[in-house]
């Protein structure tokens, strides 16, 4: 794509992102087009596309979008490059890749290293009261964002460089289901379901499935969790027996990140309006036409919401 210039639906869809995350992240971060003809929209150029790929792989590692973008901006390498130095940066002080008993929750706030200790000590009233407090505070979204995802990213580093923490994942992961089914359904979210969530087939991580879900029933949207390790023959079963207006399918590593399940999803006699492959074990370049890849929790709440909004909006006569 040497001499090649892209419009924003195209990195869009290079990128598996949505064309107004490409504008908030021109908006607030400067990572807009550079190649511009007068008269002419501006266009990607390749070292434009390196940088958002960049943008885009830091932003699922956990990094916020403001860290993400500096080093975007300072280490334009090829595209789907992620700088060593960018993940390593955002790193605490004095934790080391290799041991210790801390777990690293990068720059996340006193919430989160609270949380990271009371996970080491593995006090589940602790965890449980602090999780509580944060969803009451600040909702599921930013609870999941800037508690929870350092908390457990740190808990899968730890267990990367040590093969420990285990049971610390797996008491963390058990408060973590029980605080966002507390999540009450307000409004709408007890009328009919319009978004199926699934995981992907052998997909056994379940944890950000369940934040969406929490999220919808905070936002008052109705839906359906299948759970994890759902084959493709019977998502599609689900799928025309519910007809849900969008389905999200969750896949963590690449491994459970076949595109041919989203293929005969898209297939299907009641195809949804809005198909979501979400999660980090989707590559975007991997993905069939007409599916969307969320960079995050919000961007996934907001295309959901977007759909039950025009399917609610009254036709004219």
């Amino acid at each position: 794509m040497a001499d090649e210039a892209l419009s924003a639906g195209a990195v869009a869809r290079r990128l598996g992102v949505a064309v107004t995350t490409l504008r908030t992240w021109h908006q607030r971060y400067g990572l807009g087009p550079s190649q511009h003809v007068p008269g002419h929209h501006r266009r990607y150029t390749a070292a434009d596309l390196a940088r958002l790929e960049t943008m885009r792989k830091l932003t699922a590692e956990g990094v916020t979008p403001a860290e993400a973008a500096r080093w975007a901006r300072q280490a334009p390498g090829p595209a789907g490059e992620v700088p060593t130095c960018a993940l390593a940066e955002v790193r605490p002080v004095g934790v080391r890749d290799g041991g210790g008993q801390a777990i690293p929750v990068g720059r996340a706030g006193p919430a989160a290293r609270g949380l990271a200790r009371a996970a080491m000590r593995l006090d589940s009233v602790a965890i449980g009261e602090a999780i509580a407090r944060a969803l009451a505070t600040d909702g599921v979204v930013a609870t999941w964002d800037r508690l929870l995802r350092p908390v457990l990213v740190g808990i899968g580093e730890r267990h990367a460089a040590t093969a420990g923490l285990i049971e610390v994942e797996h008491l963390v992961s058990r408060c973590v289901s029980e605080a966002f089914a507390t999540v009450p359904r307000v409004g709408t979210a007890t009328g009919p379901a319009r978004i199926l969530l699934s995981c992907a087939d052998e997909e056994q991580h379940t944890l950000p499935l369940e934040a969406l879900a929490a999220a919808l029933a905070e936002a008052g949207m109705a839906y359906r969790m299948l759970g994890a390790r759902v084959p493709a023959a019977a998502l599609v079963e689900a799928v025309n027996r519910t007809g849900p207006a969008a389905v999200v399918v969750w896949s963590h590593t690449r491994a459970t990140a076949d595109p041919a399940q989203l293929t005969v999803l898209l297939a299907s006699p009641r195809r949804p309006l809005l198909v979501l492959a979400a999660g980090p074990g989707w590559w975007a370049d991997s993905l069939p036409a007409g599916v969307v890849r969320p960079v995050d929790l919000a961007e996934a709440i907001s295309l959901a919401l977007a759909v039950r909004d025009s399917l609610d909006r009254p036709t004219g006569d």
